[in-house]
């Protein structure tokens, strides 16, 4: 039997490792001290000169800073500057990493001259490889603008089976979470049909048995115009008997409207109720062009929007009315489609062209500041306890490089987050309690600059061939 020195050792263990204060495990423990913190966009508060403490990644106690003593395996100071959720992209293309400074495209006059141009010649070039690391550079890029969860769509043609997994490792990497899906499509083929629709079943049921909160899947789908009945009715079958959701590009461009109505006799959202691909957990990225009784259908089906501003602009193919959203009571969240991994940015953009499209100055403040809460009400129906600073969820959190120099208040922090903390730095991203970037300073254990010169090597020998 042990003797009192064993006692001693064990008690002595005991006592180094509890807390005295708050009881507990210092293990896996991180405090953030002295935080102008905002709670996020479900409760809207700014509280000033508050700590945050995070015990094995769930938020177990926010208080006002020096009016509790408890011990932590790591300190952040945030000395004054912003604290708040980390952003949610809820449309994303990994690969279009690869697309940065491509000057080899012949110029385009019509959306469907950008796909075949550029983005349809792009995913066909993608090996597994040229996957893995077009995401890794994403998801570099996107830990160090802040965003914590994306919700991605990819396409991959000629190396199909086994790209989402490769887009998990790089996530799990990153430590970010993510949703992934492959656009199902018809055109390249029977054969490139079939492989995108098992590489979406394979990787849900792969996905399900893991049963985390970090990588999650949905049934991928290009757009209408490129699907038919039979794939469309097939893809229906798969995703409905998983109960996953769908990821579709919905009415981009006014030409797949037109393309569906010479071909079904029917708008784009009415195909898709046909065959039951609408619901709470699909992504309808886009809807440029949809019309009322779109939007009535989108509404009794609950099915999310996601509008991509930046991306829309660039293509030409118009801009999204948040305002006819907002008013038909449909649940409508912001994306990239990969224009940027930079969320403030992507919401200035959107609040600028509601200006425009509205020509009014004053339209949509209110709208488009609600893209935040609708972005975390969509992650929510894949991910749990997210989104929101408050105890017992999960500690995904940035601070932002932000001093106010004006009043700020949980009225006016929308102004501040547009006008003002838009234009400063992330400094630290966080990410189910574990420091993904401090003080600009990845702390994931990967080294950026090998990562890029090897992505840069992969996209030269892409860029070769076009």
């Amino acid at each position: 039997m042990p003797g009192r020195g064993w006692s001693s050792v064990l008690f002595w263990l005991y006592l180094h490792f509890k807390s005295y204060t708050s009881g507990g495990d210092v293990q896996k423990t991180l405090i953030i001290k002295n935080a102008v913190l905002f709670t996020g966009p479900e409760s809207g508060k700014v509280l000033k000169n508050y700590d945050i403490f995070v015990r094995n990644g769930i938020i177990e106690d926010i208080f006002k800073s020096g009016s509790k003593k408890i011990n932590a395996k790591k300190t952040i100071d945030a000395n004054g500057r912003i604290v708040m959720p980390g952003f949610i992209n809820s449309h994303m293309h990994f690969y279009s990493s690869f697309s940065t400074g491509l000057n080899r495209v012949k110029p385009s006059e019509k959306f469907i001259e950008v796909l075949e141009n550029l983005w349809w010649r792009l995913d066909k070039k993608l090996s597994l490889k040229a996957t893995y690391y077009s995401a890794l550079v994403a998801l570099i890029n996107a830990i160090k603008n802040g965003t914590t969860t994306i919700i991605d769509h990819h396409a991959s043609p000629f190396a199909i089976r086994g790209s989402l997994f490769e887009i998990e490792k790089a996530v799990r990497s990153c430590g970010l979470r993510a949703s992934l899906c492959y656009e199902v499509s018809d055109r390249d083929g029977k054969k490139k049909t079939i492989e995108g629709l098992r590489e979406n079943y394979e990787f849900i049921r792969h996905n399900r048995k893991n049963n985390d909160n970090f990588v999650k899947g949905l049934f991928g789908l290009h757009a209408s115009f490129t699907l038919s009945d039979e794939t469309l009715a097939i893809a229906s079958d798969l995703g409905n008997s998983l109960d996953s959701g769908f990821h579709i590009h919905c009415a981009e461009d006014i030409s797949d409207e037109e393309d569906c109505i010479r071909k079904y006799n029917m708008r784009i959202v009415e195909r898709l109720n046909k065959f039951s691909i609408l619901g709470p957990k699909t992504i309808l990225a886009h809807c440029v062009c949809v019309n009322e009784r779109e939007m009535d259908i989108i509404r009794i089906n609950d099915a999310p929007v996601v509008l991509n501003p930046q991306s829309n602009a660039n293509n030409a193919v118009g801009i999204s009315d948040i305002l006819k959203f907002a008013k038909n009571g449909i649940l409508y969240g912001l994306g990239t489609d990969a224009m940027t991994n930079n969320m403030m940015e992507e919401l200035r953009a959107a609040l600028w062209m509601c200006h425009l499209k509205n020509k009014n100055p004053s339209a949509g403040f209110a709208e488009v500041s609600k893209l935040l809460l609708n972005n975390q009400k969509i992650a929510l129906r894949h991910f749990d306890k997210i989104a929101e600073i408050k105890k017992g969820n999960y500690a995904d959190i940035v601070i932002l490089d932000y001093y106010p120099h004006t009043p700020l208040s949980s009225d006016n922090f929308y102004g501040h987050l547009i006008f003002g903390i838009s234009q400063s730095d992330v400094t630290t991203t966080i990410v189910n309690g574990d420091v993904l970037m401090e003080n600009r300073e990845l702390k994931i254990g990967i080294d950026e600059k090998e990562v890029f010169e090897k992505a840069s090597n992969i996209a030269g020998k892409i860029w070769s061939s076009f």
